[in-house]
């Protein structure tokens, strides 16, 4: 982030990301694309190390898109910033003529820019509209499913997205609570979450709206669907020799991405078969050991590590 805009911002694991990267676009012509390009810290370390880099930054939050641009000026002509959801980076990509790239970043879920602006209706620490778009200009607001979803939907939601134990409880008090008056305000859903929420399970694990808030975010972005498409369509742009890292922040995101690696550096074939295929062989060389966790020290200096998980992996053979 612009340090004129937030001067609190600090890009998670930036030098784990950097030298994950740096093997796939350093002394050489290098394409990378950052999938969920934020504020541009991220990618602002990676254009000043490496001259010869050229990056694309897709991200689907106009706000973000303009805040990066700010910060990204002085490398302008290696920088191409697109409106769009990182699921859309084969069509992103196809548009600027581009068959294959050298790196992939994802810096998933939500984004200091959008938990910073109090209005946003991210946060359940500040009052604010219920919105939780990314992209305010498209789709139905937090405020229209707690409006619209049955019961057992939004219990559903609750419990995937944000594995809340309590979930049929908070739906069954938002249900009761929206045929009095519109659900419209952060601190109004804090508040019913807490009623719903037993006094003893109140008293460990933060503010007990944390999860309700999660979960009605991930539905409202389609977070966990885009990400479904998006990841495997970044290994497929990658050239042999490309890197992927991928930061994720909860459970279910990072589940998605180890499934994705794991399954990409595993051999296809039976067990039985004498002789492997081309087409069997792994596609991927994983590069952490697990999911790596931010260090003690940068959890202290920056609070929105804790929860991070980075895996990161390197592309070994081209499409059969």
């Amino acid at each position: 982030m612009d340090s004129n805009e937030s001067p609190g911002h600090v890009p998670v694991l930036l030098d784990r990301v950097v030298a994950l990267l740096e093997p796939a676009v350093a002394d050489r012509p290098a394409i990378l694309v950052d999938a969920t390009i934020g504020l541009g810290g991220h990618a602002e370390a990676l254009l000043d190390r490496h001259p010869g880099l050229r990056l694309v930054g897709l991200d689907r939050d106009p706000a973000a898109i303009q805040a990066s641009s700010r910060r990204l000026a002085p490398h302008a002509a290696r920088l191409t910033l697109v409106h769009a959801v990182y699921d859309e980076l084969p069509e992103v990509l196809d548009r600027m003529d581009i068959a294959r790239v050298d790196g992939v970043l994802f810096d998933l879920g939500v984004s200091s820019l959008q938990l910073d602006d109090a209005d946003r209706g991210f946060s359940y620490a500040r009052d604010a509209a219920l919105d939780m778009r990314m992209d305010p200009t498209r789709g139905p607001s937090a405020a229209d499913v707690l409006a619209t979803y049955s019961a057992d939907d939004l219990a559903r939601v609750l419990r995937v997205y944000g594995e809340e134990r309590y979930a049929r409880r908070i739906a069954s008090l938002v249900v009761r609570e929206r045929e009095r008056e519109p659900l419209r305000s952060s601190a109004r859903l804090v508040e019913l979450v807490r009623q719903a929420v037993p006094a003893p399970a109140r008293r460990t694990g933060g503010n007990p709206a944390k999860r309700t808030f999660q979960a009605l975010r991930i539905e409202v972005n389609s977070e966990l669907a885009a990400l479904e498409r998006a990841l495997p369509a970044a290994v497929d742009a990658l050239r042999v020799g490309g890197r992927i890292v991928v930061l994720a922040y909860h459970s279910l995101e990072d589940r998605m991405v180890k499934r994705t690696f794991v399954a990409g550096a595993s051999v296809t074939a039976p067990p039985d078969l004498p002789v492997l295929r081309e087409e069997d062989h792994p596609r991927l060389r994983l590069l952490t050991r697990g999911a790596e966790r931010a260090s003690a020290d940068e959890v202290a200096a920056n609070p929105r590590s804790s929860s991070v998980r980075l895996r990161a992996a390197e592309r070994i053979r081209a499409a059969a």
